[in-house]
């Protein structure tokens, strides 16, 4: 879209040198209180100021805000400051930044918002790295604004179809200013709401590469104390309707029908097509309430498949079928259920299925299909682990776990294995539960079989009794896989999963290396029991030293961490060079507490040459020799022997 008429006023430091990384466009329209925060931001960027323009376009401000801009380029050269007159919108106070920007990249910032200091760096650097089009970074909602998405993983290369990108449309991202030019995209002008759409819609089905950069809170998205943002203002909803059908048919213009472009407008019948009908439907009298049915049926219509209707919540389904059925009083109705203020009732249930409990259910004289209200697939365990430790060979688990809107909640601990699947029965009290897994009968009372199994916790809870429906079947049962917390902030969930691996009984089939460890892209917990104890190493701390008194009698000392050792286990001192192998005849083993254990034993008759000094543990049926290390961890521990008349030497 051109840009007509040159703006007026610039007023510049206009940065030297070669083109910047990154040219930043601000909009500003009257946000002279958030410019500080907002401009500040980007002046505390870890990324050199001589790399980054900024592109500041006063929109009409009546506030000072232009004063305060013009000022601010007299201290910062890479600044550059346009006033115009008012606009309507964030749209054209862009295109004309987008016409004045030099930078490889852009990135939009609104100027109410911020960005974390090391933003335009990891941004910048990941999309030349990736060669990307488009970056997302993070976006973290505050001042009671919550994010769009919440971007978890970091990906080189999504696209709107296997990740949440697309469910952030809004312009504040990095992209590669070439791309732009070469699409000609620009903003919708004078719009106050919605301007970013076409722009963001195009910019990810055309990239050839979009990146996700999710370890890093790159963008701070406020909300204002007197609720002025522009997503908040009132507006002629059936012209904004009628706005939305020409966006979404430049969709149905891009990608074919089918599974796709369905995954898109679930995203569009979120975000645009049913969010008016909530409080701003609700304020209209009844003529106002018909006019803004009227003006969505058409995209309703259009665009709501079947696939699209089932992947809605139930919420957004019952207003999508009164829409489409010319259901206004149903609709109305619905609307007013979510905007009550009275607490959720628990949902109904029959049938081994859940359904919301709106008006209209099972009614006779509104007909509304059961499938509009159903939302079995949408009720998953909210849990968490929070506890793990082992006590007496015995793995105990704690964590919290619910079934949002149900109650009478019971929980198991499933494990999932190569030889079946166990069930071990967990005390739950409210939302906190408790399980103990023995492997020494966690197989319906006999030992686990070896082998990896994965851990999760199963819940059963209760609905309400649906109208007409057998009160006793209420029951609801769904499975979630534990996973483990975070060890600290920053960290990943993933490591650790838990203590060090130990030896565990399991009654006659003897005993086993006992692990929890992340297991899957998803970092799921796993018990992983090693009867050959080949997997998981134990006594990684073993350290030990050789001493020898003036007479030349020598004494092997070694310290090491053994937890879940047998007091039956046999811990021996072993030498060995090349194929032979000296056990000691008598090791002296002294425990101490947590699972530490000092063992000593006299070098007697020790053959010359050089001995590679191992611990020797018999457990059952498991034999497993751990090499000893050296005090400061640098090498294996050796023992030399000299030939007869010559002292004893130490390595």
């Amino acid at each position: 879209m051109p840009i007509s008429p040159q703006p007026a006023n610039p007023a510049h430091g206009g940065p030297a040198g070669p083109a910047p990384a990154v040219s930043v466009i601000i909009p500003v329209h009257n946000t002279r209180p958030y410019l500080p925060r907002s401009l500040g931001s980007v002046f505390a960027q870890t990324l050199d100021q001589r790399r980054i323009e900024v592109i500041a376009v006063d929109d009409g401000s009546t506030d000072g805000s232009a004063a305060w801009l013009t000022a601010q380029a007299l201290h910062h050269p890479n600044l550059t400051v346009i006033t115009q007159p008012a606009s309507g919108g964030a749209g054209r106070p862009r295109n004309v930044g987008l016409s004045l920007a030099t930078g490889d990249y852009v990135f939009f910032l609104d100027s109410d918002d911020h960005l974390g200091p090391e933003a335009l760096d990891r941004l910048t650097r990941m999309a030349q790295t990736h060669h990307s089009d488009v970056v997302h970074g993070r976006i973290v909602g505050v001042d009671g604004r919550a994010a769009p998405v919440d971007l978890r993983t970091t990906r080189a290369r999504v696209t709107p179809f296997d990740s949440p990108v697309y469910w952030t449309l809004a312009a504040y991202k990095l992209f590669r200013r070439a791309f732009l030019e070469q699409h000609r995209l620009r903003f919708v002008e004078g719009r106050l709401l919605a301007e970013d759409l076409p722009f963001g819609i195009a910019a990810l089905l055309r990239a050839d590469t979009v990146s996700v950069l999710a370890d890093y809170d790159c963008y701070y998205l406020h909300g204002r104390p007197d609720d002025s943002n522009a997503s908040r203002q009132e507006l002629d909803w059936c012209e904004y309707l009628h706005y939305i059908g020409t966006v979404l048919a430049t969709v149905e213009a891009e990608v074919p029908p089918g599974p796709d472009r369905d995954a898109l407008m679930v995203r569009h019948f979120h975000g645009e097509i049913l969010m008016p009908f909530a409080a701003p439907y609700l304020s209209r009298p009844p003529d106002g309430r018909r006019a803004m049915a009227a003006a969505a049926r058409p995209l309703v219509e259009r665009y709501l498949t079947d696939r699209v209707q089932a992947a809605l919540p139930p919420r957004l389904r019952l207003r999508a079928h009164c829409l489409r059925a010319a259901l206004d009083d149903a609709l109305t109705a619905v609307v007013r259920a979510d905007t009550e203020a009275t607490p959720p009732e628990p949902p109904y249930a029959a049938d081994g299925r859940l359904y919301a409990r709106y008006p209209g259910f099972r009614d006779p004289h509104h007909a509304l299909p059961d499938a509009c209200y159903d939302l079995t697939d949408r009720v998953a365990p909210r849990q968490r682990l929070t506890g793990r430790q082992w006590a007496g060979g015995v793995l105990h688990l704690r964590g919290t776990a619910t079934l949002p809107g149900l109650h009478g909640t019971t929980a198991e601990v499933l494990l999932h294995g190569p030889a079946g699947r166990y069930r071990i029965p967990a005390r739950h009290d409210g939302e906190r539960w408790r399980a103990a897994v023995d492997p020494a009968t966690a197989a319906d009372g006999a030992p686990l079989p070896a082998g990896l199994w994965g851990l999760k916790i199963a819940l059963t809870a209760h609905g309400a009794p649906a109208p007409d429906a057998d009160p006793a079947d209420t029951a609801v049962h769904r499975e979630a896989w534990l996973v483990p917390e975070p060890d600290g902030p920053g960290e990943p969930a993933a490591v650790p999963a838990g203590p060090r691996p130990r030896l565990v009984g399991r009654g006659p089939d003897g005993p086993a290396v006992a692990a929890l460890l992340p297991a899957g892209p998803h970092h799921h917990l796993h018990l992983d029991l090693d009867p050959d104890g080949r997997r998981h190493p134990l006594g990684t701390d073993l350290r030990g030293t050789v001493t020898t008194t003036r007479t030349g009698r020598a004494t092997l000392t070694a310290h090491l961490t053994l937890p879940g050792c047998p007091t039956d286990a046999g811990l021996r001192l072993t030498l060995r060079a090349g194929d032979r192998t000296l056990v000691a005849r008598r090791t002296t083993v002294e425990p101490a507490a947590a699972d530490r254990y000092t063992l000593r034993c006299s070098l007697h008759g020790v053959p010359p040459g050089t001995w590679q000094v191992a611990l020797r543990l018999t457990a059952g049926p498991l034999r497993h020799d751990l090499p000893v290390r050296t005090a400061d961890d640098r090498t294996p521990l050796t023992v030399t022997v000299p030939r007869p008349s010559r002292r004893l030497r130490l390595r």
